[in-house]
């Protein structure tokens, strides 16, 4: 069964289009929210994460302290990297478990804002990238996560940029607002099954 990521910049409706795929019965591993569930339940993970920054990371109930991590991790690019290099791994490991138990679909997905900056695209078929004018994207996550566009623009430059991406992609889905996204979806996905 064939891989396919899907990425794109923070803001650039990911999600929105896999919901469109999951509609056509495409199976999707969200990798983001996985990475979040695995760093309390995946015991390996937990301890390693414990060893690395410390017990404050958890809860005496085993909850990750998600306030203390980002403190520790998010102004210090080397500890970031820590942590990353504990994460990914364990969610590749689970997402490669997840696609051998999905059966009778042509392809799965596997949706996460950094399939290029983790290497997992190594381990993907095909590449959709998600993309949308710089603009747009803040607009969208300022509204999502009631933030300032000061706060969006530096996590967009913790990514690639976006043309990077798109020079990389095998398929390229435009959310301008404009485009119907519909169309593009079910393009590619006719694409994906004749392969």
């Amino acid at each position: 069964m064939l891989k396919v990521g899907i990425t794109g910049g923070i803001g650039s409706g990911k999600t929105t289009v896999c919901k469109i795929f999951e509609t056509l019965g495409i199976p999707v591993y969200y990798a983001d929210d996985r990475a979040k569930w695995l760093m309390t339940h995946d015991p390996e993970l937990v301890e390693a994460i414990s060893n690395t920054f410390g017990q404050a990371a958890y809860s005496p109930e085993g909850q990750l302290n998600r306030a203390y991590l980002a403190k520790v991790v998010f102004g210090d690019a080397e500890k970031l990297a820590q942590l990353n290099a504990l994460v990914h791994p364990a969610v590749f490991r689970d997402g490669s478990q997840w696609h051998q138990s999905q059966t009778g679909a042509p392809y799965t997905l596997r949706e996460a804002a950094l399939l290029f900056e983790s290497g997992s695209y190594r381990a993907i078929d095909k590449m959709i990238v998600v993309t949308a004018p710089q603009e747009i994207r803040i607009k969208r996550v300022m509204e999502r996560d009631q933030v300032t566009a000061d706060a969006v623009l530096a996590r967009i430059e913790k990514q690639w940029p976006e043309e990077e991406k798109v020079k990389r992609a095998d398929y390229v889905i435009l959310n301008d607002g404009e485009r119907l996204l519909v169309p593009q979806v079910l393009e590619i996905h006719r694409s994906l099954i004749s392969l």
